[in-house]
């Protein structure tokens, strides 16, 4: 038998356990967010928070039948700044869940971050470089949105062979995605016999393009453009404004909505660029229909349709709360069973399926568009034609893909 006075202490200390704060929380999980609040993607990261509220939203902000924290960070695009937000997510408000980036050099950080902590589950944001899942991915990190290559699926056969665009030069940002997204475009344009002259790299948010413009050589059949946010609509304001008169080739960011709502004169210009990417404005699915309706009754003053930021988050927060409805919101053993049931979830979105490979990469369906003017003045991207399930490599053989070599300024070789 305990003494009275050690009876005491022990109904006090039980008391004590039963009203902490860890156990007052043991119902709740803790959902980390990132994206680009600031600097020349800020507008993207915007659009990406509101695709988290949306997913939000529907599930009434429970999951696996528990209550979910949001701890929202920012970011400016850089690697650095990613790392720095996401270590305090991780390590002073202790987290279960990463939700982002955006950017796809601060992917590429956060994927080596990731590995460090194995007690955090990472689900990607929008950022879409390649090496963020293709090579040495961590076992941690999963990828529902595609990478920048995957988005430009069917697009340079399309230039080439529709078109007829054989002499091209490219801009873009000076970074991963970029790089990217152009091998993915080159891939198959240069395999058809594609020629280009020149490739520009400027950095993140550029305000002069007057010294890259100039440089354009007048025996080119179009530009491929590979600017997103601030950084396109300066470009094609300055190339419109100097009297350039060559045809667009759209990287999926470049006429995605965070620029096609953008005022300007470079309006009539742009109507009829081909691009290639994760969504298509005007795609005729109840699902997408119903998707785009909620956007709009949700965010009165948001763009005329979603974009592809707001489209990507929404993606990976539903493919989370998803997983942990299956689980019961179980995160035990290292989060054993929410690893497990997003590596093989098979997911239903507004643009369709999706699943993952083995290196918990996306497996989507991927829309060739065109730009086109809406009765109401408005632009948006119009479906051509969708390529299904395009994976990691393409849909072509793997080691040939991987023999293009790692992006970069100069991947893939077009000679």
């Amino acid at each position: 038998m305990f003494p009275p006075k050690k009876l005491l202490e022990l109904f006090f200390t039980l008391i004590l356990f039963t009203f902490t704060p860890t156990a007052a929380v043991a119902d709740t999980i803790k959902i980390g967010t990132i994206a680009t609040l600031e600097g020349a993607f800020a507008v993207l990261g915007v659009e990406s928070m509101r695709g988290v509220d949306m997913a939000l939203n529907k599930w009434g902000n429970r999951a696996g039948g528990k209550d979910l924290q949001i701890i929202r960070g920012s970011s400016d695009a850089s690697p650095d700044s990613a790392i720095r937000t996401i270590k305090k997510l991780v390590e002073q408000d202790s987290v279960d869940i990463v939700i982002g980036p955006l950017s796809g050099s601060e992917g590429l950080a956060v994927k080596d971050y990731a590995k460090t902590q194995p007690q955090v589950t990472f689900v990607n944001g929008t950022s879409a470089a390649q090496d963020t899942t293709l090579r040495d991915p961590a076992p941690n990190f999963f990828r529902f949105t595609g990478d920048g290559a995957q988005w430009m699926a069917g697009l340079g056969e399309y230039v080439y062979n529709t078109k007829h665009y054989k002499k091209i030069v490219t801009i873009g940002e000076d970074y991963s995605f970029p790089y990217t997204m152009t091998l993915g475009f080159l891939n198959d344009f240069c395999n058809l016999g594609g020629r280009v002259l020149d490739r520009f790299w400027t950095p993140i948010g550029n305000k002069d393009y007057s010294s890259v413009i100039a440089r354009i050589p007048d025996n080119i059949d179009a530009i491929y453009v590979a600017l997103g946010g601030s950084d396109a609509v300066n470009f094609l304001s300055q190339y419109e404004q100097a009297g350039g008169d060559k045809p667009l080739i759209g990287g999926t960011i470049t006429v995605d909505q965070s620029v096609l709502a953008s005022k300007g004169r470079r309006k009539a210009y742009i109507i009829g660029t081909p691009s290639a990417g994760p969504i298509a404005d005007n795609w005729d699915s109840p699902d997408w229909k119903e998707w785009q309706s909620e956007y709009k009754a949700q965010f009165p003053d948001g763009f005329p349709t979603p974009s592809l930021f707001s489209h990507g988050y929404y993606v990976s927060t539903s493919a989370v709360l998803t997983a942990l409805d299956a689980i019961g919101g179980d995160l035990s053993d290292g989060h054993a069973k929410l690893r497990k049931t997003l590596s093989n979830l098979e997911l239903d979105t507004p643009t369709g399926k999706v699943h993952l490979d083995e290196n918990r990469q996306v497996v989507a369906d991927i829309f060739l568009t065109e730009v086109a003017e809406a009765d109401d003045g408005t632009l948006y991207n119009k479906v051509i034609k969708i390529i299904p399930q395009v994976n990691q490599v393409m849909n072509g053989d793997r080691d040939k893909f991987l023999a293009l070599g790692r992006v970069g300024r100069g991947v893939p070789k077009c000679n």
